[in-house]
């Protein structure tokens, strides 16, 4: 185990010892919120409004010094039975030396802007499991992995379902993505299409009434062009999720992930560098106003 799963580790275990405990836990699960990486099928009730910070970083790109930090601000509303509507604004820092097929730099910028909206389509407390189709749209002019300047448009579409294993006690989730995205870099005016597909796994159980310890394993396949063109790169991810229910109004998600197995294109090596990254973290607070 490494430096920083050690770390991780020991801070989920802080804030277990120090989180407190509340006489009466809710009946279920309100999945919203409680996954790291992956989404929930439920989309909050009419009329909330929601703050959300979520900053993600990425590590390692072979032996060279990688790391890329994304900070967005969100703000969540629910208009409407069963749709949410989420816009954010995202800052990015990168320092990045040595790594092959990336210019060195250290710079902090404004990123982009996204658009988040997901509709459910069956309440797993009225349907066998539930479920949630759920689309992210985002313009960016930083590249979030390398970091270059330029126009970036994507698109983020799940498939959510999700479902209570033990009532009140464990949940699992599956999501189903697509990612197609297009960049045209300011340097030299290049302009590239990608696309993803991944599937994810997520299982938590509840440890006290406030919080929440589980894992997910994501699994991604990239491709030249946005149609699944030509095959990229390929690799799977591995790490422990904890939720926090903070009061009646804040919550604390944090997840960290590694990964386990990966191959780019046209190579035998046991990860793939190329397209992903070494680590990923995620940290999430929500406040309802």
């Amino acid at each position: 185990m490494d430096g920083r799963t050690c770390k991780f580790w020991m801070v989920i275990g802080c804030a277990i010892v120090l989180a407190p405990a509340r006489s009466s836990a809710e009946e279920g699960f309100d999945t919203e919120h409680i996954f790291g990486f992956m989404i929930g099928t439920d989309v909050g009730n009419v009329g909330e409004r929601e703050f959300q910070t979520q900053t993600t970083g990425r590590f390692g790109k072979g032996g060279a010094a990688y790391r890329a930090l994304e900070h967005e601000v969100e703000i969540e509303v629910v208009p409407l039975p069963n749709f949410r509507i989420e816009l954010g604004g995202t800052a990015s820092l990168h320092d990045i030396t040595g790594v092959p097929d990336i210019d060195d730099r250290r710079q902090f910028n404004f990123q982009g802007a996204s658009l988040d909206l997901r509709y459910r389509l069956l309440d797993r407390n009225r349907a066998p499991f539930g479920f949630t189709i759920a689309a992210e749209l985002h313009g960016d002019r930083i590249d979030e992995t390398s970091g270059a300047k330029g126009r970036m448009y994507g698109t983020e579409f799940t498939l959510a379902f999700d479902r209570e294993l033990i009532p009140n006690f464990a949940i699992g989730a599956l999501n189903l993505i697509y990612q197609p995205e297009w960049a045209r870099l300011e340097v030299g005016g290049i302009s590239e299409k990608s696309s993803t597909i991944g599937a994810a796994f997520a299982g938590l159980a509840r440890v006290r009434p406030n919080v929440l310890l589980g894992g997910e394993l994501r699994y991604f396949r990239q491709y030249e062009g946005i149609g699944l063109g030509e095959f990229a790169g390929q690799a799977l991810f591995v790490g422990p999720t904890a939720y926090f229910q903070l009061s009646e109004r804040s919550r604390l998600t944090l997840s960290w992930s590694m990964q386990a197995w990966g191959r780019p294109a046209g190579s035998g090596g046991k990860l793939d560098l190329v397209n992903f990254e070494r680590h990923q973290a995620r940290m999430v607070f929500g406040i309802n106003f």
